[in-house]
């Protein structure tokens, strides 16, 4: 089954699902759905930023601040953190600490978020379908380079509340 076909969960507004879809059917219209979100640091502090393939069905060729994505239908935030951090960059047994549920919405995705943070210092092995490429950045390298170069609007809204987060504890 690729990915156009695989069965995600759907929910309300209020991040209750009430439902399923293959996720073409999502992506056509539009519908509010749950994704994950890891920030994977290394062991200094810089995050792997991902450069999405041309061949993603939203934001290509974009670069992600955050690993993860779609959840299936029956999947925790948990287990979907889990694998995709596998699927898409080959990091597995690695401890994930929760970070926040968040709402994000644009005209392309309306998504509940789980977001998480782990560090590693591991090889790599990216999911040739989705990742072209990693990137070691620091956050103040991604907000400098993103009012000039395609990122991810979700993955800058995570680090963005990420740093808020810790700034107020």
């Amino acid at each position: 089954m690729g990915a156009a076909e695989e069965i995600v969960a759907i929910v309300n507004e209020k991040n209750v699902i009430i439902g399923s879809a293959p996720r073409r059917e999502m992506r056509a219209r539009n519908l509010m759905h749950r994704s994950t979100y890891i920030l994977v640091f290394n062991s200094h502090g810089a995050l792997y930023v991902q450069k999405r393939t041309m061949s993603k069905d939203v934001f290509p060729g974009y670069y992600d601040p955050a690993t993860g994505g779609v959840m299936l239908a029956d999947e925790s935030y948990e287990q979907g953190a889990i694998r995709e951090l596998e699927e898409e960059i080959g990091i597995r047994d690695v401890p994930l600490t929760r970070l926040f549920d968040f709402y994000f919405a644009d005209h392309r995705t309306r998504v509940w978020g789980g977001a998480f943070s782990c560090i590693y210092d591991g090889p790599l092995s990216l999911q040739a379908e989705e990742v072209e490429s990693v990137s070691l950045m620091t956050m103040e390298e991604i907000f400098e380079r993103a009012p000039t170069e395609l990122f991810t609007p979700d993955g800058l809204y995570v680090i963005q509340q990420y740093q808020e987060r810790r700034r107020r504890s």
